[in-house]
Order: C-alpha cells, then sequence, then structure tokens
C-alpha cells in the first residue's frame, strides 16, 4: 500500500516498475536485438573489406552482401525505434501512476494531515520529482539487461575469433562498472539534497510572490530579492554538483574504454604485422582482425550509456525519498465516516469530538442533524469550533470520538477565501460541473447575482481574471464560488463565514443569493456569526458555550 512507511527509496522504484513491466522488457528485448544486428553488421563490414582487398573480387560480386548489410542497416533503426518506443512508453506509465498514487493520497488524507506542508513543495514533488523517475525506468533499468546481455554476446564472438583478444577485453571490463560505482556512490545524496533545494526554493520563491504587497509596503521588497536569489545561487551549486559527479564518472569510464581499446587495436596490429607469435595472433587475418576491431567499442557502448544514464538512478532514490515522505504520511485520526444511504443532503453528527495535538479536545460531544432542504447555521466566536465541525462534515477533519453521516450525493464547500482560477468568470463557475453548457452557466450566475457585475465588465462572462481572484472584490468572489454550487448538483453546501470582510452592500447582495440557494432544494449547513446570516436560518446551533446548544432562529 502507498501508506508502508517502511518502503525504502529503492523498494519504493522496485514496487513502481510493475507499473511498466511489459514495456520495461521490451525496451531491454529491443536493445538485445539492436546488439545482435551490430554484431552482424559488423561481420558484414569486415566480410566486404576481407573480399575487396584480399580476394580481389569484382564489385559485381559482392551485391548480395551489400543488400544484405542495407537490410541489417535498416533493421537496426527499426529495432532502435522500437526499442526507444517502449522505453518512453515506460517512463510515462509510471509517472501517470506514480502521480496518482501521490495525489490520491493527498486527497485520502485530508487537509488536516497535510496542513504543516508547503503547497510549493507539495506541488514540486508531484510535478518535478515525479518527472525525475523517468529516466530510471525508460533508460537505466532496460540498460543494466544490455549491460550484460549485449558484451557477453560481443565477447562470445570475438572469443570465436580470437581468444586473446576476448581475454583482453574480459579483463578490462569489470574496472569501467568498479570505478563508476566509486566515483556515484556520492551522487544518491547529492541528487537528494538537490530535490530537497528545489523544493525549499519553490515554497521560499511562492512565499515572497504571496507577500509581495505587505512586502513593498513596508520596503522590504529588495530585501526579499536578494533572498530569492541567494536561494538561487544555493540551488545552482547544489545541482552543479551533481552534474560535476555526473561528468566525473563519464570521465572515468571514457578513459578506461578507450586505454581498453587501444590495447586490442595494438594486439591486432602487430599480430597482422607478424610481430606477436604467442596464441592465435599468427592466425589473425583481415577479416577477424577488423571484425574484433570494430566489435571493441561497441562492447564498452553498453558500459557508456550505463554511465550516461547512471545520473537517472541517482535522480530516481533521491526523488522516491522525498515521494516517499508524502506517501507515509499518515492522517493523525480516522476521517469522517460518511454514509451513502439515507435521504441526499441529510447530515446526522452523532458525539462528534475534534481535537488537535498538544491542544486535547478542541470541540464536544457535538450532536447535531441537518434534514433535507434546511437551513442550519453553526453560531459562536471566532475559535469555537464552528469551521472545524464544518471540516468534519466535509470528511476533511479527523476525529476524536463519535461519527459524522451524510447521505448520499457531493457536497459543495464555499469558504471564507473562495478558490479562484486565473481563467474567464465563466470557466471559474464550469468549475462545479465542467460538462454543463453555456446556457446552464448563465442561469446559475444569474442565480448567484454574478451577471450583474459581469455585465459592467469588458467581456461580459468571458472577462479573463487573475489567480485568487484578482480583479474581483471579495464579494464577488464570493458570488462566482455560490454561482458554482448553483451549477452542480450537489444537495448539500457547506459554507464557512461567507459574508465575512464584505462591505454592507456586497454583503446583501450574498445574502440574496443564498437564499436562492436555499430556496432551491438544497441544505445549507453555514458557519457564521453575523446576525444576518442567523436570520435566514432555519435552525442555529450555538458552540461558544460549554456545551452545544440550540437557539431559535
Amino acid at each position: 500500500m502507498a501508506e508502508t512507511p517502511e518502503l525504502t527509496p529503492r523498494r519504493l522504484l522496485q514496487r513502481w516498475s510493475r507499473y511498466a513491466r511489459r514495456w520495461i522488457i521490451g525496451a531491454a528485448a529491443g536493445g538485445t536485438l539492436h546488439g545482435v544486428l551490430v554484431i552482424v553488421q559488423a561481420g558484414l563490414i569486415a566480410a566486404l573489406v576481407q573480399r575487396v582487398v584480399i580476394d580481389g573480387l569484382a564489385p559485381t560480386a559482392l551485391a548480395a552482401l551489400v543488400a544484405v548489410l542495407a537490410a541489417t542497416v535498416t533493421l537496426r533503426a527499426l529495432v532502435r525505434w522500437g526499442q526507444l518506443r517502449c522505453a518512453t512508453e515506460a517512463g510515462l506509465r509510471v509517472r501517470q501512476r506514480v502521480r496518482a498514487e501521490v495525489v490520491d493520497h493527498l486527497a485520502r488524507l485530508g487537509p488536516q494531515a497535510i496542513h504543516h506542508l508547503h503547497s510549493a513543495g507539495l506541488a514540486s514533488r508531484a510535478v518535478e520529482q515525479v518527472e525525475a523517475l523517468e529516466g530510471y525506468f525508460a533508460r537505466y533499468l532496460p540498460q543494466l539487461w544490455l549491460t550484460v546481455a549485449v558484451p557477453v554476446a560481443i565477447l562470445a564472438t570475438v572469443a570465436t575469433l580470437d581468444w586473446l583478444a576476448a581475454i583482453f577485453l574480459l579483463l578490462s571490463a569489470p574496472l569501467i562498472p568498479l570505478f563508476m560505482a566509486l566515483v556515484g556512490m556520492g551522487a544518491e545524496r547529492l541528487q537528494q539534497r538537490h530535490f530537497e533545494s528545489m523544493t525549499r526554493l519553490a515554497g521560499h520563491f511562492l512565499d515572497r510572490v504571496r507577500g509581495l504587497s505587505t512586502l513593498q509596503l513596508f520596503g522590504y521588497a529588495p530585501h526579499s530579492v536578494d533572498e530569492v536569489e541567494a536561494a538561487a545561487e544555493g540551488y545552482r551549486q547544489r545541482a552543479m554538483a551533481t552534474l560535476r559527479v555526473a561528468f566525473l564518472s563519464s570521465a572515468v569510464l571514457e578513459f578506461f574504454a578507450s586505454v581498453a581499446i587501444a590495447v586490442v587495436a595494438i594486439y591486432i596490429g602487430f599480430g597482422l604485422l607478424g610481430y606477436i607469435a604467442f596464441g592465435p595472433a599468427d592466425e589473425l587475418t583481415l577479416f577477424s582482425g577488423l571484425f574484433i576491431l570494430l566489435l571493441a567499442p561497441e562492447f564498452f557502448q553498453p558500459l557508456r550509456s550505463l554511465a550516461q544514464h547512471y545520473h537517472d538512478r541517482a535522480a530516481a532514490l533521491g526523488a522516491a525519498a522525498q515521494l516517499n515522505d508524502v506517501l507515509a504520511l499518515e492522517s493523525p485520526s480516522p476521517l469522517a465516516s460518511v454514509a451513502e444511504d439515507g435521504v441526499p443532503g441529510t447530515v446526522a453528527v452523532d458525539g462528534l469530538e475534534l481535537a488537535y495535538p498538544g491542544r486535547g479536545v478542541i470541540l464536544g460531544p457535538v450532536s447535531l442533524e441537518v434534514g433535507a432542504g434546511e437551513v442550519v447555521v453553526l453560531a459562536g466566536p471566532s475559535g469555537s469550533g464552528k469551521s472545524s465541525l464544518l471540516r468534519a462534515v466535509a470528511g476533511f477533519q479527523g476525529l476524536a470520538g463519535g461519527a459524522v453521516q451524510r447521505g448520499p450525493g457531493a457536497v459543495a464547500w464555499v469558504g471564507q477565501q473562495p478558490f479562484i482560477t486565473q481563467e474567464s468568470i465563466r470557466e471559474n463557475i464550469r468549475l462545479g460541473r465542467p460538462e454543463a453548457d453555456d446556457a446552464a452557466v448563465e442561469a446559475a450566475a444569474a442565480d448567484a447575482a454574478v451577471a450583474g457585475f459581469a455585465r459592467l465588465l469588458p467581456q461580459g462572462l468571458d472577462t479573463v481574471i487573475g489567480e485568487r481572484g484578482h480583479g474581483l472584490s471579495g464579494g464577488q468572489a464570493q458570488r462566482v464560488a455560490l454561482a458554482r454550487v448553483f451549477l452542480s448538483d450537489a444537495p448539500l453546501v457547506l459554507l464557512d463565514e461567507p459574508t465575512t470582510g464584505l462591505d454592507t452592500q456586497s454583503e446583501a447582495v450574498v445574502l440574496h443569493a443564498l437564499l436562492n440557494l436555499a430556496g432551491s432544494g438544497r441544505s445549507l449547513l453555514i458557519a457564521s456569526h453575523h446576525a444576518s446570516v442567523l436570520a435566514m436560518a432555519d435552525r442555529v446551533v450555538d458552540l461558544g458555550g460549554p456545551s452545544p446548544r440550540e437557539m431559535g432562529a
């Protein structure tokens, strides 16, 4: 399960590989076939040179061999395409499944369990760090198999031609992964620190952007720019340290591969000249010597590719460690149970108790019911637990005791600061029911009194507004959120202080929209201490005393 915190990053990567096992195997099989075709191609080239230079055959006598060589080259290209196609699909499938796993896990935990995590850090982990997994599954895992299969096939071929040349290749092969592993031992730690730095930088920058108005007001903006620059410089230094390790690993591999190829080339050259009489050297021909020389670089090519993709492994391990921290999160207490029977829009709260770590029980026991189509207001001063009780009914808040049950159907939520995206007003309303047509959106806008102020805007409902409602007043943003509720099919609507921060005129418009909403047959559970909201309630539950009590509306 995603919640098992004992999983190490390596075991986590191993588990995720199951999401694309067939594609990873396909990429490895394609790479193996490509390596076999490389051997065939080298043999055909050596045979052509032998027949032209030594045997003196006319070009017309080589037509069949040339045709086979051309077919081999074409088949290599097709096999290579298939290998890359499988590798790309493997990386894509793993990223899709892991990202869905992370997002679903966060959704199951609810806001209470993740409120201490920075939203920018969570976004960075769900985007950048999931993307960092791609190279491991698309390139590194298939290359592990190819690093064994292809050199063994080449070594066996060389051994049939000249066993001494095969020994030279065999002795040089272990040095390369040995030194590569020694150089890359710290790459995982560097990559993990790199991702931690990225997460901190994302949160640091987002905090400064969100508070830019306040920073500007107090003259702190230039200093905050310097802070962001310093954080970015630290991120650059960690990124460059990781790259230095990757380049050092590649340089070590290239050095030893070049030395090994040079040794084989010297042996073949002196053997063909007759200066070496040991072993099979005196049996070397132009065909066998050229064949071995063409295969020597290909023997080390899988190791070169593994070195190139070794940083993908380090990046994936670092990313998996960060993602595992998210997947290991657990809810501090069980979330509210939700019944899927009864009448839509009803709520039954039985002996509910809410608690926070270090504070003990902050509310309860509370018992209340909301009937279908009823308007119930939770009253009480700030800190009395109104918003917490709403979150429990929504299923976002853990319970210390008691139970919460709801009738079937969706739940609509309108908070004190409605969620507004950088889209048109029409598209923001359509979030309530994405498949709704324009007529339904316009009807919801009219019911929520959005159409009135939208007519004054340059493009009406199609006017694009900024992130977090930039360009709208607080009352207008609330009305857009209420229009979503009108558009949705949710029988139960939860509203948290819907009139807080509004002027008298905006409050009157929002209250009128709430009355329209209540008249549409929805059940409303509202947290508010404003007298105007209390006046529209069918029942008022006061949470401000020693125990909750119901007052007359």
